[in-house]
């Protein structure tokens, strides 16, 4: 297996990163660098996370990080990650 990030992605990282640093630079870098860290775990065991549905034939899963909800789609040999986000944010 393979980890690939979407743009939209690397995108809500860096969107979570900015609201975090505006109180605590320290506690956003500890929070992004988890977040990243988080899904090399699906290499091994790419199903763990909830299927999600409404995304078929896809297979779009979700995996939650602490606060944080991180939605991959499993395609062959790849996992994609889709988007992640806080789970008080309105989605």
């Amino acid at each position: 297996m393979k980890l690939q990030w979407t743009s939209k992605a690397r995108n809500d990282l860096s969107r979570l990163y900015d609201f975090l640093a505006e109180s605590n630079a320290k506690t956003a870098a500890k929070a992004v660098r988890a977040l990243v860290a988080a899904p090399e775990r699906l290499l091994s065991q790419p199903r763990i996370g909830e299927p999600l549905e409404g995304f078929e034939p896809r297979e779009v899963r979700r995996l939650l990080i602490g606060l944080y909800e991180m939605r991959y789609e499993i395609r062959q040999k790849v996992i994609f990650m889709l988007r992640i986000w806080h789970t008080r944010e309105n989605r």
